[in-house]
């Protein structure tokens, strides 16, 4: 099979289209061929050599995929050959077959198009584990998502306001704050032109005046004006370090609001067990499949790109204008 192999670490040229061995099904696992992939950031960051597979990993890039069930090792009910999946991988994805444990496969959801389901995987179960198992979203709720037009800011905006939740979403441009608000955020914050502190203090959650859930993608750089930010009892979680991985942290400031900081990771979890991926996929299968089901949460995508033009998938990330999810179209289906 072909895949993109790293030919070093650095900027997008390291990526090449090449060969790379076959997978093959191990007990309680499942070969996809794969029709399309999803691109994340962290992919960025494994590609400079800043985010290293789990042990045991394949080093081929993807955290998540779309296609057709080709082979199941022993052990699998499931799942048969000719099944249109979509899964979270812990790497892998940027390939025509990949392997993956059975317990992180999920069906398409009914009416929703093969390859835009490549894009729903790792944003489903990031933000159903971070905001519902762990944070405990619910109606009434002040949820502040920075980088509302990312590809996990756009599906948290939909499903907390599935959830009942008020939605309030930073981002640096008028018109990623426009579509926001069509996807259901109703507190709009251009972060070139305001200090969302304040405008979230104004604002009204459970605990009083600050957000109740923080969901952060930025790490350092956020952490003291995020706890400014949170009302009595409010959570932070943190999910990404794009303003940096050393940060003072004011525990006065967080004691007076009662707060809780999360830092939290999806890739290294276990793949069975408490807590594991196997864990999220059956939550998010019961209680998100539905809503996809039903066209009230939907994919967002800003484009979808030749697995030969990887690179510029990668350069689509870091531009202003990208909303939603880049896809990676691999196979013919």
């Amino acid at each position: 099979m072909r895949a993109i192999n790293l030919n070093g670490y650095g900027g997008p040229e390291v990526m090449e289209w090449s060969e790379a061995p076959d997978p093959a099904p191990g007990r309680g696992e499942v070969v996809i061929e794969v029709a399309a992939a999803g691109v994340n950031r962290a992919d960025l960051l494994q590609r400079r050599g800043l985010y290293a597979p789990p042990p045991g990993t394949t080093a081929v890039p993807g955290l998540e995929c779309s296609g057709v069930v080709a082979e199941v090792g022993e052990g699998v009910s499931d799942w048969s050959p000719g099944d249109r999946v979509c899964a979270l991988l812990s790497g892998g994805g940027y390939a025509e077959k990949v392997v993956v444990p059975a317990g992180q496969v999920l069906p398409v959801p009914d009416g929703l198009d093969l390859v835009a389901a490549a894009g729903l995987p790792e944003v489903a179960a990031t933000v159903w584990s971070n905001l519902v198992m762990t944070a405990g979203l619910r109606s009434g709720h002040l949820l502040l998502i920075h980088g509302g037009g990312s590809g996990i800011g756009t599906h948290a905006i939909q499903v907390a306001v599935q959830l009942g939740a008020r939605v309030a979403v930073t981002a640096g441009s008028a018109a990623k704050l426009e579509r926001c608000a069509e996807l259901g955020a109703d507190v709009l914050i251009n972060y070139r032109d305001h200090d969302f502190v304040d405008l979230i203090r104004a604002e009204e959650g459970l605990g009083g005046p600050g957000a109740d859930i923080i969901l952060d993608n930025m790490g350092a750089a956020y952490l003291g004006r995020n706890i400014d930010s949170l009302a009595l009892d409010g959570q932070l979680l943190v999910i990404g370090m794009q303003g940096g991985v050393n940060g003072e942290l004011n525990l006065g400031a967080l004691m007076a609001k009662r707060g809780t900081v999360r830092a939290l990771k999806l890739r290294d979890r276990p793949a069975t067990g408490r807590g594991s991926k196997a864990d999220i996929i059956a939550e998010v299968r019961t209680r998100l499949w539905p809503l996809l089901a039903k066209g009230a949460v939907v994919p967002v995508i800003h484009a979808e790109v030749p697995v030969t033009e990887a690179a510029r998938a990668h350069e689509m990330l870091d531009e202003h204008e990208t909303f939603g999810k880049v896809i990676l179209r691999i196979g013919d289906r």
